[in-house]
């Protein structure tokens, strides 16, 4: 055809512009958005037909159709929030990359009955004067804990900052080689103490310390004795390492201070369900360690925070450091924090209503049977488009705690027919709402255990949206 036959078939703007399912994209977006996605659209379309990429069959009103199509899917994409839901099929419960812990009700609510209108972040209500936001948390940090005094930060990297700072700046703090840690995102234990302002003092080798490497490295310089939980590696064989016992004992031997960073902070004791032995803060405090430091959004199953607890004198120098007001909390991590540490104050009622502990602690018989009715469900919806199978598989705890964790668990099994699983992901987590699975085996897998109750109608619609798309393309004359 010529040229000119051929752009016949293209549409003006206004005329995609008044079909009605267009004109609906009008009510909640932007005209210039809209007309700015069609003019890209036409301006596609134009060169497929130069190029003469689509079939010659193709008549003018399967084009001003497709044309739409295209626009209603570009208008949505691009409407979009960029931090939205993600359905977290991976089998991962602590995804870092999807928001680590997941909040509990109690403290989804606590956020929105405070970002819905004023609240006493900082006022005393009893007296009318200004108060503490570290008031709302620290009481009940004390009565979890048994410490003396607690504060909470924005993240763990702070709280071990601010300890730092405030106990050590300018002096010597000695570490055993073997828990120089990385604390993910590239940060490093080194790095932390050397913005701190203090002075890294390494003892050891990196798989054996013994106190007296502690001993001969303290001297009138030294300020504090660090101990960091490798939360997010083991070593194994010939090992080892400073118990946290021998360090308390060689602080008071010496008059020096004793700092713990667990990194992920156990409020209960989940060896008793198990899952490997990890300390609780509890066991720590009362080992006689001066400041703890660990993560409210890790297995404590909280906001993202920073939770500092110990002795009352070296938590009030570090409510008093400048530093403090750069990494304070907000009053959404405040309220978020105090319901989910409430929950803990029934041990029972924390495991039954904390989704991490509840993901943590699911019996594979309970996994099996929400992953059959799951793909019984999903079998009949997409019929022969995909194959449907159950498959054991391992979860892990993930956001670094618990590395050599294995939970044993069930996911759904989908091989599709039309692409390959690769492909089939990809659609999902460009998806509304996105999903995230794992791809094995030409498989993807849907790990059951982090698919939150109540998600698998949605987790359903979005696998048959997305078979139905690669039908669609298929079908496209281009």
């Amino acid at each position: 055809m010529e040229n000119k036959e051929v752009l016949r078939k293209l549409p003006a703007v206004d005329e995609i512009l008044r079909r009605r399912e267009i004109a609906d994209l009008l009510v909640e977006n932007p005209r210039n958005l809209v007309v700015e996605i069609i003019r890209n659209a036409l301006d596609r379309w134009r060169q497929v037909l130069l190029t003469g990429d689509v079939k010659e069959e193709t008549g003018r009103a399967e084009i001003i159709s497709l044309v739409a199509k295209e626009v209603i899917r570009e208008t949505a994409r691009r409407s979009r929030p960029s931090l939205r839901r993600v359905i977290n099929a991976t089998g991962v419960v602590l995804h870092t990359n999807l928001g680590r812990a997941v909040l509990a009700q109690a403290a989804r609510a606590a956020v929105e009955m405070v970002a819905s209108g004023y609240c006493n972040l900082e006022l005393d209500l009893q007296s009318g004067r200004r108060g503490s936001r570290y008031a709302h948390l620290e009481a009940l940090l004390i009565n979890l804990t048994g410490a003396e005094a607690a504060m909470v930060v924005n993240n763990n990297a702070a709280a071990v900052l601010l300890a730092l700072s405030t106990l050590a700046r300018g002096r010597e703090v000695i570490v055993s080689r073997g828990q120089l840690v990385e604390i993910g995102g590239s940060f490093r234990i080194p790095e932390v103490m050397a913005q701190s302002g203090a002075i890294l003092v390494e003892v050891g080798a990196t798989n054996k310390t013994y106190p007296d490497d502690y001993r001969r490295a303290i001297t009138e310089r030294t300020a504090l004795l660090l101990h960091v939980h490798t939360s997010n590696y083991r070593l194994v064989g010939f090992v080892r390492e400073i118990t946290v016992k021998e360090l308390v004992a060689l602080g008071k031997e010496y008059g020096l201070p004793v700092m713990s960073d667990l990194g992920s902070g156990f409020l209960v004791d989940l060896g008793q369900l198990g899952l490997p032995a990890e300390p609780t803060v509890q066991e720590i405090v009362s080992s006689g360690v001066d400041v703890v430091t660990f993560s409210g959004d890790k297995l404590l199953g909280g906001p993202q925070a920073g939770i500092i607890v110990g002795r009352r004198q070296y938590i009030e120098k570090m409510k008093k450091n400048p530093l403090t007001r750069a990494i304070r909390i907000d009053k959404l991590t405040a309220a978020s924090l105090e319901a989910t540490l409430r929950l803990y104050l029934e041990p029972a009622k924390a495991l039954e209503q904390i989704p991490t502990l509840r993901m943590l602690t699911a019996g594979v018989a309970e996994l099996e049977d929400r992953a059959r009715k799951l793909a019984e469900q999903m079998r009949q919806k997409v019929g022969d488009k995909a194959s449907i199978e159950l498959l054991p598989v391992i979860s892990r705890v993930g956001g670094g705690a618990m590395p050599t964790a294995e939970l044993p668990s069930m996911a759904v099994s989908i091989r599709p027919g039309q692409i390959d699983s690769e492909n089939l992901a990809s659609i999902l987590r460009n998806g509304e709402p996105a999903v995230m699975g794992r791809v094995q085996d030409e498989r993807l897998l849907l790990d059951i255990r982090t698919i939150l109750p109540g998600e698998e109608e949605i987790l359903i619609q979005a696998i048959t949206a997305a078979l139905q798309a690669v039908e669609e393309v298929e079908k496209c004359p281009i």
